[in-house]
């Protein structure tokens, strides 16, 4: 099992993708952290899932490029 810190080491924290990029997105509840399954992307300062285009209600704490998963 990864700790909290190697799995934010996988992801950026202190910047926002490039525009129309789809991401994997790491969110975090009282559990721990998550993967989101679908792929998402920041419009207007909101992280949206990019099939449906609903915003994501979960509390974000990382991203990083659709399909980089190891």
């Amino acid at each position: 099992m990864a700790t909290r810190s190697g799995r934010l080491a996988e992801f950026k924290l202190d910047q926002e993708p490039q525009p129309g990029s789809d991401v994997e997105l790491l969110c975090e509840d009282h559990n721990g952290t998550y993967l989101l399954p679908f792929p998402c992307r920041r419009v207007e300062g909101a992280w949206l899932n990019k099939k449906t285009g609903e915003k994501v209600q979960a509390e974000v704490v990382g991203w990083r490029p659709w399909g980089t998963a190891a």
